[in-house]
């Protein structure tokens, strides 16, 4: 950064008398007595006025801290003069703002923002606040180093200097101009885009001195991000420099409706939200686990959330879509079809927060350091695969365990099974973009992987448990509009309003505009700026300055100018909208009406299996809407969709006859660009085929095989899962060779829904035992039930009878179902690896279940 010693600062002659004494000294004598009071008259009135330069290198020594009343005196006088006259040069330094100029646009050109003009003080006194700064105790620590904002040490870590130092917002990111607000055209309307402008103003409204709306139960993670292609032709982000440069990062996973007290494993939207602490700032990729969302534009976002919500009546039903209000409002807003798919899929129920896909929702701008935007679409890609509950499991595991997310994220952390996200992007075009039947700025559009494939740029790695949940996952605060050089926003209506709502929303919730001060939302980059005060404000700051520009604190912190700062991508309108639209209005893209075309597609890209889920789940949610017109307007929704879909709802909920297909805003596009897109399919990312952190059930009882039991559960461990013997009680079983083996939980603790799969014992005498225990056939009923993984010795065949299961081994054809002969249960343990790799046997699934 480029610097400059003032030439005034050795203005005043050797022989101590500047021009103009006689007038300097009356104002001299009045600033000594307004900064200093009684001790600046203890200077005897003949005694000779020494040079600027002697009177800075008094500055250095120790005379304002000595115990002699005399010398402290004369010390502090002659700081002061030099401070005064110190000041008076380093401003004369600066006789014009040089930059003025460069604020307005010439011959109709907009000019880039230059770096700030400023100077540096050949004396440090001169931008103190105090000269008694040197003055030190164990609660002051020494004064502030200049330049810096150390975030570690006593008091010192709040002693802010931004001496040297550009300005930044208060997430560290570098403002390239800090005079202008964002416009659209030279004597436009400043736009809300401007996140800049909304910190800055929003601060200062709450400068004179709750639980989360939404996302309120959530778990968090420390880990960190690695770049793994060179991207930096379509970005200049910082978590993009190069290959192999780690960025730490914050994750935080969540339900979106329930209330901080709800369940894990309810029908709901994921949070899936990253905090970027870059060396240029935070960045926060605010997502979801499901790319698309319910509505197109901010205005509605309250409405969505309202409708969603407990009943205001009565406050039911918790972290539940199954209601009136919600129904209600979705079979009123066609928009939210293709939403409304995904949530009842699947993806709504996710086995663990380690096999959810995170997107980033909305389209945004990759810039480059040439100014070149490319737009892109962040998907997170788990390395595991994506994998989810049963309804009627995650029904059951909400009262066996209501912290089943929680607990799981938790222990495989902590446990060394750290999760791991492939960071994807889709990249294209504005050109491209225009060409497609669907508008990139709809929230409830996706782009196909067929039209733009992923591209895979890097990987998350979660591996560190948060210390305290309150003051990291509680406290830690998203914003969308928390970007940095290289990351750029479209006009995606519902991103903008976005923008300001997150902001809004963290002042209110976390105490007034300094949540950024909280360690777990503190950047690792630098904070310069003028934002001082308001409530829990923590930086000590020297100086008396707190505006831009300036010349008494040698112009800093100073604009960062557009080389190095963020810099709005220039959006230039299409000459044809420009012509064709009025400047100002309030409507929205002819394309966003096409409420169906997608939501066709993500339902056709489906299985059988998955489609007979997004009926079950429909079904559900719709009996317990107790009003007969909106269950019948949302099957009309439906017709659009999918007729049989419409059909099998229907008669689910006993309509002798379909209602009439809801009149669409606009005709659904008759031959889209993807028709079917396998990718959308959950079960088209099965993973890498390990089972890292799965939690098996050993069923174990007096009599069982001990050294059949020990070899599957010593290769479930080499294999990264989690084994536990599950019997009856505590305590331990008698083996067959009379060796005592442990109870690690018991079946009433830990139910069946809690596991990943089960072996039944080997041995017919505990086979025989537990087929007459009502907890041990109900544990049986329900992996088989739910479709899980079962490896069943010969000899527990009269277990798995006794459940209902009338399956024989040489029926074949369920592939989650392993049947080895007693003397060969240890050496089916590979093959019982691999299938429970699968996740589900969904093949056994019947309607109603036969067991």
């Amino acid at each position: 950064m480029a610097t400059k010693k003032t030439p005034a600062a050795k203005s005043p002659t050797e022989s101590g008398e500047p021009t103009g004494a006689a007038t300097k000294k009356t104002a001299t004598t009045s600033a000594k007595q307004s900064m200093s009071g009684p001790a600046a008259e203890a200077k005897p009135a003949q005694r000779t006025r020494r040079s600027l330069l002697e009177r800075a290198a008094t500055a250095l020594g120790s005379g304002t801290s000595s115990d002699n009343a005399a010398v402290r005196n004369l010390a502090a006088a002659d700081r002061l003069e030099a401070k005064y006259d110190g000041t008076e040069a380093l401003s004369a330094g600066m006789p014009h703002n040089p930059n003025k100029a460069a604020e307005y646009a010439q011959a109709g050109q907009a000019m880039p923002a230059p770096e700030g003009a400023h100077v540096m003080p050949d004396n440090l006194d001169i931008t103190g606040s105090t000269i008694t700064e040197d003055n030190t105790s164990a609660k002051n620590g020494s004064k502030a180093d200049p330049g810096t904002n150390p975030n570690n040490g006593p008091l010192q870590r709040h002693r802010i200097d931004s001496g040297g130092r550009a300005i930044t917002t208060n997430q560290g990111v570098p403002v390239a101009d800090n005079q202008h607000s964002l416009r659209l055209g030279e004597r436009g309307p400043t736009l809300l885009e401007d996140f800049i402008l909304r910190e800055k103003i929003t601060h200062f409204d709450h400068e004179r001195i709750p639980e989360r709306v939404v996302h309120a139960r959530g778990s968090g993670a420390h880990g960190y991000f690695e770049c793994t292609e060179d991207i930096t032709a379509l970005t200049r982000a910082a978590p993009f420099a190069k290959v192999g440069k780690k960025t730490p990062v914050f994750v935080r996973f969540s339900t979106v409706a329930g209330e901080r007290g709800s369940a894990d494993a309810v029908r709901d939207v994921r949070g899936f939200a990253v905090k970027f602490y870059t060396d240029e700032g935070n960045w926060d990729l605010v997502g979801n686990n499901i790319p698309v969302f319910f509505i197109q534009d901010a205005m509605k976002f309250p409405d969505v959330v309202h409708a969603v919500k407990p009943e205001p009546h009565h406050a039911m039903p918790q972290a539940s879509s199954a209601h009136d209000t919600f129904w209600d409002f979705i079979s009123l807003s066609p928009e939210s079809a293709h939403m409304v798919m995904w949530q009842m899929s699947d993806r709504a129920i996710p086995r663990s927060y380690r096999t959810m896909q995170g997107f980033g929702v909305h389209t945004f701008r990759l810039i480059n350091a040439e100014g070149a935007a490319t737009l892109v679409k962040f998907h997170w890609t788990p390395v595991l695969g994506t994998h989810s509950l049963d309804w009627d499991e995650a029904v059951k595991i909400n009262g066996a365990d209501p912290d089943f997310h929680r607990r799981d994220l938790w222990e495989a952390i902590e446990g060394g099974a750290f999760p791991e996200y492939l960071l994807q992007i889709q990249t294209f075009t504005e050109e491209q973009a225009a060409g497609w039947s669907f508008d990139v700025l709809d929230a409830t559009k996706l782009v196909p992987e067929e039209l733009a494939p992923l591209r895979t740029v890097g990987r998350m790695v979660l591996d560190r448990n948060p210390d305290y949940f309150f003051g990291e996952t509680e406290q830690v605060a998203f914003c969308t509009q928390h970007v940095v050089p290289g990351i750029d926003f479209t006009n995606d209506p519902l991103l903008q309003g976005r923008n300001f709502s997150y902001l809004d929303t963290q002042i209110t919730r976390l105490g007034g505009p300094n949540f950024h001060l909280i360690p777990i939302n503190a950047p690792v980059a630098q904070v310069h700026n003028n934002q001082r005060d308001g409530f829990h404000q923590h930086g000590i700051f020297r100086g008396r300055v707190s505006y831009e520009p300036n010349s008494l604190a040698g112009g800093c912190p100073h604009q960062a100018g557009a080389a190095s700062g963020f810099t709005s991508y220039a959006e230039r309108l299409l000459a044809q909208q420009a012509t064709a639209e009025p400047t100002k209005l309030r409507a929205k893209p002819e394309k966003f009406a096409d409420h169906y075309t997608q939501a066709r597609l993500f339902y056709a890209s489906q299985t059988p299996v998955e489609q007979y889920h997004i009926a079950r789940a429909l079904r559900f949610e719709l009996t317990r809407v107790q009003t007969p017109a909106i269950r019948e307007r949302v099957v009309a929704m439906l017709r659009n969709i999918d007729e049989n879909l419409a059909a099998t709802v229907g008669q689910d909920l006993g309509m002798t006859a379909l209602p009439d297909p809801l009149p669409p805003a606009r005709p659904p596009v008759e031959s889209p660009e993807v028709a079917v897109s396998p990718a959308l399919s959950l079960l088209a990312r099965p993973g890498d085929g390990s089972i890292l952190a799965r939690r098996i059930a050993l069923l174990v009882g007096d009599g069982v095989d001990g050294a059949a039991l020990e070899a599957v559960y010593q290769a479930l461990v080499q294999a990264g899962a989690v084994p536990r013997y599950v019997g009856a009680k505590l305590g331990s079983v008698q083996s067959s060779t009379g060796d005592p083996l442990p109870v690690e939980v018991t079946m009433e603790a830990a139910p069946s829904v809690l596991f990943d799969a089960v072996m039944l014992p080997p041995g017919a005498g505990a086979a025989a035992t537990m087929a007459a225990d009502g907890l041990a056939v109900e544990f049986v009923q329900q992996q088989y039930r739910h479709c899980k993984p079962l490896l069943v010795p010969i000899a527990a065949a009269t277990l798995l009878q006794a459940a209902g299961v009338t399956t024989l081994p040489e029926d074949g054809g369920d592939p989650g179902l392993l049947f080895a002969a007693d003397d060969q249960v240890a050496g089916a343990a590979d093959e019982f690896i691999r299938r429970i790799a699968l996740h589900r046997a969904w093949q056994r699934q019947t309607e109603p279940p036969m067991v």
